[in-house]
């Protein structure tokens, strides 16, 4: 299992975990959640939020009490809400999470340090918009490879999802195993890849990102239950291409990639964007060879 499953897994069971709260939550209903076993659910979950489940569900619970208390609810509901056995072990709880009462917090609120869980995407979610914060960061590239390809008129064999943007909402709405799909497809001209479709290709009520690959446009081979097959015209990409990385480290190869190609000025080289050209694209980090990532270009002087 990648790290990108492994993430998506514990993101699953942030979620159950969020829709639940107020319920009583097991292990066995955490690892239902994730796909894996209870014993390796609990320690991924662990390793990606730097808490075992169910100090996180405390303190998560304790966090959302202490918002319902200021709002005006009853100590004794907000104890019996939030799953705890009885209003005294609900205070106990509360003092030793914030070092102070129910009670005395209901009178002076004042600032207490809350849990605040994050996804463990928030950082590639931040990348994805550009966002300053990881503007300032500091690329690790040393060294990024950057061609143009002439791509000719071709088909694209994809699955659409439903509102995803990137590769987790994907994995969320779509499942994690289309590529394995796509990678039996006799007569595909590479590798599946992520794409992010230009405007003209998405549908209503569909996902800008998907995952597809690519072949022959005399294709006329049988195409997965549930995929489509649209037409893409000629076009030039862009193609950047970080240095190899250690596979753990493949979000930060990603993020340094993307601050070169945020940054990059096309028309230095005679070109410009083509953002409705064709697909932009990503393919697997695999840390052997470096993250590479596709996007459409066409010259200055071409209307």
């Amino acid at each position: 299992m990648d790290s990108i499953d492994k993430r998506l897994a514990v993101r699953k069971m942030q979620l159950f975990i969020e829709e639940h709260l107020k319920e009583p939550i097991t292990l066995s209903g955490l690892a239902k959640a994730s796909g894996y076993s209870p014993y390796y659910a609990a320690k991924l979950f662990a390793e990606y939020t730097g808490k075992p489940p169910f100090q996180y569900i405390r303190a998560l619970r304790l966090a959302k009490a202490a918002e319902d208390i200021v709002g005006g609810a009853k100590i004794v509901d907000v104890a019996f809400d939030f799953v705890f056995d009885s209003h005294e072990g609900f205070t106990r709880a509360f003092f030793k999470e914030f070092q102070k009462t129910p009670a005395a917090h209901r009178k002076n609120p004042g600032n207490i340090k809350r849990f605040i869980p994050k996804s463990v995407f928030n950082l590639y979610l931040s990348a994805l918009k550009g966002e300053k914060s990881m503007s300032k960061r500091k690329t690790n590239l040393n060294a990024v490879f950057v061609q143009i390809l002439d791509r000719p008129a071709r088909k694209l064999i994809l699955k659409r999802g439903k509102k995803a943007t990137h590769y987790f909402e994907y994995c969320e709405e779509a499942g994690c195993e289309i590529d394995s799909e796509l990678s039996k497809i006799s007569g595909a001209l590479g590798e599946p890849m992520g794409l992010w479709l230009p405007k003209s290709l998405v549908k209503e009520g569909t996902s800008t990102y998907v995952q597809g690959v690519e072949v022959a446009e005399d294709f006329l081979g049988k195409i997965p239950e549930g995929f489509e097959i649209v037409t893409l015209p000629p076009c030039k990409m862009m193609v950047f291409q970080g240095p190899p990385f250690e596979d753990e480290k493949f979000e930060e190869a990603i993020f340094d990639l993307w601050d070169i190609i945020n940054n990059y000025n096309p028309e230095l080289y005679g070109y410009k964007w083509d953002d409705e050209a064709a697909p932009r694209f990503q393919l697997s980090p695999l840390g052997y060879r470096g993250y590479i990532e596709g996007r459409p270009v066409k010259p200055l002087n071409e209307a």
